[in-house]
């Protein structure tokens, strides 16, 4: 996701290329077979919820207007599709999802006059396939046919038996020297991943050589290695071309501040990723390039998808635990912008999966056992994935809770009804004291998502039984649980905030036991708790005070 504009991009990739993060597990990979797919979606001033396109069967002179995902601007329109299917959120009802991470590439191949924007371009291909296949069909033919006006992006692109990812460029302006007679109008590629494997991408093109034999596993745009001999920007034999060396080749910040969130989720699953953190870390020009996706040494479960949106390279070398950025109550969050300058050098923070940008995040679980009305769910948090729990959305659900949906609420109008502003309301309490305040966001939290999937088998038997039945009631039953779970997960987190606002009024902490603040005997507050500096945090201050604060010998 970037919320630029195309004249913001030419101040250079770093700019926008650190938006979003997509993680993604083939089917034999996970514990039970699903396959999962997750996006972040991180834009600074992003106000977004849980949209929903209605199914439908169109006329044959029937219009549909492409309204820039990022800018809500006008860009034409294309005919309908005769059928569309049910959308809600990154989902629809044939269990295919797909999301997105810009990586910018060359500016000068964006497209000033594609009518397609990639955000459109995703929820086209959601209302118009039934399978990975049949979207990437979709998306590519339709940018062929009307131009792509975004600049590079990477799909992730899924359903219950496959798990792709493509990377899609315009070839320039029509009319310029960067868009011959000769060129396709879109490049791309897209890779099958394998069933068990995981793979991520975030904000920085990962494909790079590819067999362009395997016509099972691997599709690609026409005249696409050309378009790049003709600019000059690849010389070998076709099968030595890598799309990310030709476009989007990776700078110390594609590496830093992108390539080191996948290298992260890798690191999860595989103790081998050592020797890609001189790629990672972006500090060795030449260093071993990282593989497009890896074996994992364990399955993954549902749990570890979520716990991975939420990480901060805890535990690893880009730690954001160990320095002075973390604040008095160690924050695993950083300042923005991403660099910043000291006396005319330039510094940079890290950028871990879970920021606080983030105007939502999800899992989507896609399993093919199960009636498609059934196996589909979005789990999704209207939040930072860490300062959130992910509530259940089946992907057959035709109504949206209030709460992903408010009416009169927007990036600049506060609503108690409203997810994601209650939800950054209490995030925004949380972020500059977390040592202190966190454990308890984190009790709310884990207890929702673990009474979520401890719900699950009873809720899908139910409706399994309905199913047998009357599949619409199926369908009824489980977008209401959907809402009841996403309206509970709202008044609990009002609850939660109006406690922490008590409980840690002026930076003390008041006790209390299951919930409940302690009282005196005489009805008074009990007694605060001063919980003073972090022990980390106290010697910093010490050691970077030259003794100032030490207190005399005597008394």
């Amino acid at each position: 996701m970037k919320k630029t504009l195309i004249a913001a991009m030419m101040l250079g990739a770093w700019s926008y290329a650190q938006a979003c993060t997509n993680l993604i597990a083939g089917k034999n990979a996970t514990a039970d077979g699903s396959v999962f797919c997750s996006y972040s979606a991180d834009s600074y001033g992003m106000f977004t919820g849980l949209c929903h396109y209605p199914a439908g069967t169109h006329s044959a002179d029937e219009k549909r207007w492409i309204i820039d995902y990022d800018t809500d601007e006008n860009h034409g329109w294309i005919p309908e599709a005769p059928v569309t299917y049910n959308v809600i959120g990154n989902i629809n009802e044939h269990q295919v999802s797909v999301g997105e991470t810009t990586f910018g590439g060359r500016e000068e191949m964006v497209d000033t006059t594609g009518i397609i924007d990639y955000g459109s371009l995703m929820y086209l291909a959601l209302q118009r396939a039934k399978t990975a296949r049949e979207a990437i069909q979709v998306m590519t033919s339709l940018a062929e046919k009307y131009g792509y006006c975004s600049e590079g992006e990477t799909f992730t692109i899924c359903d219950p038996n496959e798990a792709w990812i493509m990377e899609m460029m315009g070839t320039g302006t029509p009319g310029t020297q960067y868009h011959t007679a000769k060129a396709p109008r879109v490049v791309w590629v897209a890779l099958r991943i394998p069933d068990d494997c995981i793979c991520a991408h975030a904000n920085q093109s990962r494909i790079r050589t590819f067999n362009q034999k395997d016509k099972k596993n691997v599709m690609f745009a026409k005249g696409m290695i050309q378009y790049a001999r003709d600019m000059g920007w690849f010389t070998g034999k076709d099968n030595e071309f890598s799309f990310n060396d030709a476009f989007a080749y990776p700078d110390f910040s594609g590496r830093r501040f992108c390539e080191a969130r996948v290298w992260s989720f890798f690191n999860h699953f595989s103790s081998e990723m050592e020797k890609y953190l001189p790629y990672a870390s972006g500090m060795v020009k030449e260093a071993e390039p990282m593989p497009l996706w890896i074996k994992p040494n364990r399955k993954v479960t549902l749990q570890d998808m979520e716990a991975c949106m939420r990480d901060h390279y805890e535990g690893t070398p880009f730690d954001l635990g160990n320095d002075m950025g973390q604040g008095l109550w160690e924050m695993p969050y950083r300042i923005t912008p991403l660099t910043y300058k000291v006396d005319d050098k330039e510094y940079f923070n890290e950028r871990p999966i879970s920021t606080q940008q983030a105007g939502f995040s999800y899992v989507c679980q896609l399993r093919s056992w199960l009636p498609r009305e059934i196996g589909g769910i979005i789990w999704f948090a209207n939040d930072d994935g860490n300062m959130a729990a992910y509530t259940p959305i089946y992907c057959s659900s035709t109504r949206q809770p209030e709460c992903y949906n408010t009416p009169g609420a927007d990036d600049v109008t506060f609503s108690d009804k409203n997810a994601f502003w209650v939800c950054n309301w209490v995030s925004n309490m949380v972020y500059p004291r977390y040592s202190q305040m966190f454990p308890t966001l984190k009790a709310v939290r884990d207890s929702l998502d673990n009474s979520y999937f401890a719900n699950q088998k009873i809720v899908e038997d139910k409706a399994l039984a309905l199913h047998s039945k009357n599949p619409a009631e199926a369908v009824y039953f489980l977008n209401n649980y959907g809402i009841e779970k996403a309206q509970q997960m709202l008044e609990r987190w009002k609850q939660l905030g109006w406690h922490m606002v008590v409980k840690f009024n002026d930076m003390v902490v008041k006790p209390e036991e299951n919930g409940r603040f302690l009282r005196t005997e005489t009805g008074l507050g009990a007694k605060v708790t001063r919980t003073g500096y972090p022990e980390k945090v106290a010697k910093q201050l010490i050691q970077t005070t030259d003794g100032r604060f030490a207190t005399p010998d005597w008394k």
